[in-house]
């Protein structure tokens, strides 16, 4: 114990992790679980994961902590606040502007959450000197959700997303391994019901049962994951979603509890983001499109397909006002954002008002 501190390691632990800003702390085993691990296998073996190739070429690592890890016998999960203060759908009825998930808004999560698990396991380190630590944000073949549910901060809900009591739907997940032997947590019971909100908000359909995600149909997942074009059962869907979707997370009943004061400053919406005309994104090109994203987790899928996405939104908008910035496009050296550009041309040029006829010498007076 340093400088005199009471009260149990966990204890300890978890006060640490609320003052370096994480709302979320909890404690579980470190031991694979077999039951998890055959869930994802039969999810990869269904083809759900579409061309997120990375899922299956690390399945192995994936299987749980100790399969990643051997020397790990604790797994601290960690959750920051990103609770919006309005309701991310409210864009929907404003089609000349962008809708942007929530997530993406503000400052890049992977830097501010693994800034913080840093400091969090610099502080495990000077406590127990003997303890070796590994921290994990999201790029790791770490399966931070069902390790939620096990440490007790929330469950999976049926849109498979970690959904907690306090914090609804609204949660960066974190990781910590520790060769610490720490007093685990009860894992979180299903608080779902019969509540099938989530499911019924997809606008892709999505879901092929409660709990079960096909990507392939996801609109986070198209819009961010997927190269090339967009397949067209989908784009009239994606309505002005051009990164990433909220929708079911939105309409989870437990976000009521959720609020936009408990969120990390950091994930505050940048006031550019909140709800950008579509005309002046599409007008980027690559170098103002590093620009502006500077720091963003949007920067990663890189201008063509940002402008891909945009154009989709555009077609979706029924303004004509945005036929000039479309037609731009339509010679776009990359062939998805060209291809793209002549599906929104075709059709805004369709929801234009038709001129009325003119009388043929047969049928004028």
């Amino acid at each position: 114990m340093v400088n005199g501190a009471s009260g149990t390691l966990e204890d300890r632990l978890k006060a640490e992790a609320a003052r370096l800003g994480f709302a979320s702390c909890g404690i579980a085993p470190a031991a694979d679980d077999p039951v998890r691990a055959q869930r994802l296998e039969q999810w990869l073996g269904d083809g759900h994961h579409g061309t997120m190739d990375w899922m299956e070429t690390r399945l192995h690592h994936r299987r749980g902590p100790q399969s990643l890890w051997p020397q790990a016998r604790s797994v601290i999960a960690l959750g920051m606040s990103y609770a919006p203060a309005a309701d991310p759908r409210a864009l929907e009825a404003h089609p000349d502007r962008a809708r942007i998930s929530v997530y993406a808004q503000g400052g890049d999560y992977h830097d501010v959450v693994k800034r913080n698990l840093k400091a969090l396991a610099r502080w495990i380190v000077a406590e127990e000197p003997g303890a070796e630590v590994k921290v994990f944000v999201d790029t790791a073949p770490v399966m931070e959700k069902p390790l939620g549910e096990l440490a007790g901060i929330g469950w999976q809900g049926k849109h498979t997303n970690l959904v907690s009591r306090t914090h609804g739907s609204w949660l960066f997940l974190g990781a910590i391994y520790t060769t610490l032997e720490l007093v685990p947590d009860a894992p979180h019971e299903d608080r779902c019901g019969t509540c099938t909100a989530c499911q019924t908000a997809c606008p892709t359909d999505a879901f092929p049962e409660p709990y079960r995600l096909d990507a392939r149909r996801c609109i986070s997942y198209l819009t961010i994951e997927h190269k090339g074009p967009i397949p067209h059962e989908f784009r009239a869907a994606m309505g002005n979603r051009i990164y990433g979707c909220d929708d079911c997370l939105a309409a989870c009943p437990w976000n009521s509890f959720a609020a936009a004061a408990q969120a990390n400053r950091a994930f505050l919406p940048r006031a550019e983001l909140a709800a950008p005309k579509l005309a002046e994104l599409l007008a980027l090109d690559d170098a103002t499109f590093r620009q502006v994203f500077s720091g963003s987790p949007i920067k990663r899928i890189g201008r063509n397909r940002w402008v891909r996405n945009c154009l989709y939104a555009a077609g979706n908008s029924g303004d004509p006002a945005l036929i000039p910035a479309v037609q731009a496009l339509l010679a776009d050296p990359d062939p998805v954002v060209a291809e793209a550009a002549q599906w929104a041309a075709d059709q805004l040029h369709g929801a234009l008002p038709r001129k009325p006829a003119c009388p043929t010498a047969a049928t004028a007076p």
